[in-house]
């Protein structure tokens, strides 16, 4: 690994505008952040990593694109996973257009919670340069910030919030069949205890779209938020896991043919 004399991290506010500034200076570092880090050579991000996002070799792996044995195999003869990509490669298990559409999704996956709003203390140390860093792929830093807004954006837009994003998440008794099959993954492993970044590493999926599939099944009130807080003898009833109650879903539609029915008749007694 090849790094450049030890500088003192300095802190940063303002994450966008300062990978922004990073990437105007074509400065060479690791941005950390409260959930992951950014990694830069000359201005350009080249790796992206989130311990709330799955990453290259489980979205390869774990969704079952290449077999473990395999990534293990090219791992040995790579001796880095950064080169493990241009090795399956090589060897014909992935095309270039594979190897990078999925690079592309994990760097953005990561990026997307590691330039998450309010995510803790940031740091950038410069002159850090990645193990088996050289002649990498890279992105634009503008073009990271877009899709991570574009991609907040999204989230923003679905009910029910925030809240369901990091909490442990229930499937309702009531989720019976005609979910298609992604999401059906999702509810089977939604037993109350998983996270979506859980369910997102089990499934081998970038735990964006996870969000999004979670916030999909919470509307149509087929999954709903288990709080993790502890049981207490003084639960309220009817709350099996303790704590406050589960986010309610959407409510339901109205009855339309009841409620034509109460309109006859209330016009017959007029």
């Amino acid at each position: 690994m090849s790094t450049a004399p030890p500088v003192a991290p300095t802190p940063l506010t303002r994450r966008p505008s300062m990978l922004s500034r990073l990437a105007e200076a074509h400065a060479t570092g690791a941005l950390q952040c409260g959930p992951g880090t950014l990694y830069l050579v000359s201005g350009r991000v080249v790796h992206a990593e989130s311990p709330a996002s799955p990453g290259l070799e489980v979205l390869l792996t774990t969704g079952r694109r290449v077999p473990r044995a395999v990534w293990d195999e090219a791992l040995e003869r790579a001796g880095v996973p950064d080169h493990v990509p241009c090795r399956l490669v090589k060897e014909g298990l992935l095309s270039p257009g594979q190897a990078e559409v999925w690079w592309l999704t994990a760097l953005f996956d990561a990026a997307f919670f590691a330039l998450a709003p309010r995510s803790g203390p940031t740091r950038f140390q410069h002159g850090f340069v990645r193990e088996g860093g050289g002649r990498q792929r890279s992105v634009a830093a503008d073009r990271v910030l877009r899709e991570t807004r574009r991609r907040r954006r999204l989230l923003d837009g679905r009910w029910p919030g925030p809240e369901i994003d990091t909490a442990p998440v229930l499937r309702r008794p009531a989720a019976g069949p005609g979910v298609p099959v992604r999401l059906a993954a999702v509810l089977a492993l939604a037993d109350g205890t998983r996270t979506p970044a859980a369910i997102a590493r089990e499934l081998g999926r970038p735990a964006f779209h996870v969000l999004l599939e979670v916030r999909r099944l919470a509307v149509a009130g087929l999954l709903v938020l288990r709080s993790c807080d502890p049981p207490s003898d003084d639960r309220p009833s009817g709350h099996p896991g303790g704590g406050r109650p589960p986010v309610p879903g959407p409510p339901d539609p109205p009855d339309v043919a009841l409620l034509r029915r109460v309109r006859d008749a209330l016009e017959a007694r007029l």
